[in-house]
């Protein structure tokens, strides 16, 4: 019995719908999460940055929801075992972009949660702004680098 695929994406590449909305959706997310990032440190525009912040993790929480749904359902391994770096290099780029993706994930939790909770409302600088700022420059490293990976493994995976 063939496996269920679910439904083919619309890049053309052998991934699943759900791989391109989330391959896609990285090119929007890094540089939403850049221009948020200059809202707060060059305009001082903190309520604002607070906002896009909440926004943006509200959508990774859906979109990698349903993604990590469709993983179950339907899998990945059928779609990727035709790419010539199936048996080489395809689980490698995987692990390693699931270092990035899981710790960015907690990361961002952390750094909503505690910036929820310690600065006011609306939010302005104050004593926790300096660990505010190490934990989420770390994020959104962390982030970017979840996103190379993640789009190195979808090349390897699917369009190789």
């Amino acid at each position: 019995m063939e496996p269920h695929l679910g439904i083919d994406g619309f890049l053309g590449t052998r991934a699943s719908l759900m791989l391109d909305v989330v391959f896609v959706a990285m090119f929007v997310v890094v540089p939403v999460l850049g221009w948020s990032v200059w809202l707060v440190k060059f305009r001082r525009n903190f309520a604002l940055h607070k906002r896009v912040q909440f926004a943006l993790g509200l959508v990774l929480l859906v979109a990698v929801g349903l993604f990590e749904a469709d993983m179950r359902i339907n899998g990945w391994r059928p779609r990727a075992e035709p790419s010539r770096y199936y048996e080489t290099w395809v689980d490698h780029a995987l692990r390693i972009h699931l270092v990035f993706a899981v710790t960015t994930a907690l990361l961002w939790v952390f750094v909503i949660v505690q910036a929820l909770r310690r600065f006011p409302s609306p939010p302005v600088p104050n004593e926790y702004s300096p660990r505010h700022q190490f934990w989420a420059k770390l994020a959104a490293v962390d982030m970017f680098l979840t996103a190379v990976t993640g789009w190195v493994f979808y090349w390897l995976a699917f369009v190789a």
